[in-house]
């Protein structure tokens, strides 16, 4: 009998148009051989041109949805994306409440578009009650920065502003370097607390020119998800979802007017 997948649960808004959010989500999950489960926080309408309305659920429904998954088919991993109110994230909390498994907690605050996808208000409770839940935390430059309160304009600054976020919430934290200044993208992964004591893991490559990067944050958070399901230290989980993104954006199908959706479906293999 095959072994049986690693079941991973994806707490995460919907986009319509499928290159971010659940979506990404599940299509990421499939291809790195794990079984995909969701829980909607919101309904988006959007596109690769922006966000056209957002509808969220309510905070019972999230939860619910959660207990579902795990009372029944259980869970190896979660991966956490958008949660657009306190309500939801006061839910999602609860719903945790005594679950052991690894979670990646992706810090949604704007899409690739620009478009705010969290209310400003729920931020404060986003850090206060889901950070110290997760093994690891996902933020981009811009939502660093502003979880910080400060700007951050190279790998340096970026670097530095994941060790403290890092040691005020006690995850580990992957700082995403797209948004930088500097001419190669830098990924920086701080542990507090690994096995050999805090260290810190600089990841890099090339820039790719495109514009086809929407759901490159869900994308690789729900990577890393899987790959932690599966039993894979975070470093390397970190290493091969990195591969994994790369491949799925040179492999974009170049649909959309705007930021368009990578190409999950083509990513076969990872080196």
């Amino acid at each position: 009998m095959a072994k049986a997948p690693p079941r991973i649960l994806s707490i995460a808004g919907s986009d319509s148009s499928g290159g971010a959010g659940i979506q990404a989500d599940i299509k990421t999950i499939a291809m790195l051989g794990g079984y995909a489960m969701t829980a909607i926080t919101s309904v988006t309408a959007q596109n690769s041109v922006g966000v056209q309305a957002i509808a969220p659920m309510s905070g019972d429904v999230v939860a619910q949805q959660i207990a579902s998954c795990i009372d029944d088919i259980g869970v190896d991993a979660i991966k956490i994306g958008m949660l657009h109110d306190a309500e939801i994230i006061a839910a999602v909390a609860d719903a945790l409440d005594g679950v052991s498994v690894p979670i990646v907690l992706d810090p949604v605050m704007i899409s690739t578009s620009g478009s705010a996808l969290i209310d400003p208000k729920a931020i404060a409770a986003l850090r206060d009650t889901l950070f110290p839940r997760a093994a690891l935390i996902t933020p981009n430059v811009p939502e660093l920065s502003h979880l910080l309160e400060r700007s951050l304009g190279t790998s340096l600054e970026m670097a530095e502003a994941a060790e403290e976020l890092a040691n005020k919430c006690g995850a580990a934290v992957l700082a995403k370097g797209g948004h930088t200044e500097d001419a190669r993208i830098v990924d920086v992964l701080y542990a507090p607390d690994s096995a050999l004591g805090a260290r810190a893991v600089q990841f890099e490559h090339a820039r790719i020119d495109t514009p086809h990067t929407h759901g490159t944050g869900c994308t690789l958070s729900s990577a890393i998800a899987t790959l932690l399901g599966h039993g894979q230290p975070l470093e390397h989980a970190v290493r091969l979802a990195r591969n994994f993104v790369l491949r799925a954006i040179e492999e974009a199908p170049g649909f959309g007017a705007g930021n368009g959706p990578l190409g999950h479906h083509a990513v076969r293999s990872l080196k």
